[in-house]
């Protein structure tokens, strides 16, 4: 097998780790979020602000996680589209005779 087809399949792997560890933690986190929203409609004695933070505070969460996910992605698209040019300007070998 050759160089970059085995290195494109540790990052397909990687990658694929990647989202669904991603995917975990996003259900997670969704999760979390259910509850907390549960525990504010059940909590009369939470003030507004104290209220309007805590959902400040989960909407930059869930933002801040997208974005992490839009780094990492763009950092897989950079080394997949690494592989594939240095797979076309690699040179090849060619068999000599003496």
């Amino acid at each position: 097998m050759e160089y970059s087809q085995m290195t494109k399949r540790v990052i397909d792997f990687q990658k694929m780790s990647f989202d669904n560890w991603y995917n975990a933690v996003t259900s997670l986190q969704n999760q979390a979020v259910s509850m907390m929203d549960t525990v504010l409609d059940q909590s009369r004695w939470l003030p507004d602000d104290g209220r309007k933070a805590i959902q400040r505070w989960i909407h930059l969460c869930e933002q801040e996680g997208g974005r992490f996910k839009t780094y990492v992605d763009d950092g897989f698209t950079g080394i997949e589209k690494y592989i594939s040019e240095s797979k076309t300007t690699a040179p090849t070998k060619t068999k000599t005779t003496e």
